[in-house]
């Protein structure tokens, strides 16, 4: 079981998902702050001013239960208008660029160098074998990079 555990977080997917996690939460507070301070405020502009506000309950005015549809059309309107900045600026972009890669002109993504792809086979050897999660030999520091002694 641990054997398996070790293989999961060794492939490197966790790390990928980990770091588009980061990322995500950073974009999207981006992405919100761009919402608030220049797409809110051209939507009042537009509408003369207005939010889009208003509830209606239902019941008497004491027990009855509120609905407040204002606010979930002001979430819905910032759903949308986050999704439009995504698909603005990213991923259009992207697809352009896919498609440019695509006919050939633009460059290609570099290749990884022979020492990246021998390194990386070897990598893959010993987690084939079961050597690749091991412990290691320790480190010795470099005597170049260490200040003399006194």
């Amino acid at each position: 079981m641990l054997k398996g555990f070790r293989d999961f977080i060794s492939r490197g997917n966790v790390i990928d998902l980990a770091v588009a996690v980061v990322i995500g939460a950073a974009f999207t507070a981006v992405v919100e702050q761009f919402t608030n301070s220049f797409l809110k405020p051209l939507i009042k502009l537009v509408s003369g001013g207005k939010d889009v506000s208003g509830t209606f309950t239902v019941g008497d005015k004491k027990t009855g239960v509120i609905f407040d549809y204002g606010s979930f059309i002001n979430v819905l309107i910032g759903f949308i208008l986050t999704a439009a900045v995504v698909y603005f600026l990213v991923v259009a972009p992207m697809n352009k660029l896919a498609e440019l890669r695509k006919r050939g002109i633009a460059p290609e993504p570099e290749a990884p160098s022979d020492e990246v792809r021998l390194l990386t086979e070897i990598r893959d050897a010993l987690v084939a074998r079961g050597d690749g999660g091991g412990p290691q030999a320790p480190v010795r520091p470099d005597p170049r990079t260490q200040p003399p002694q006194r």
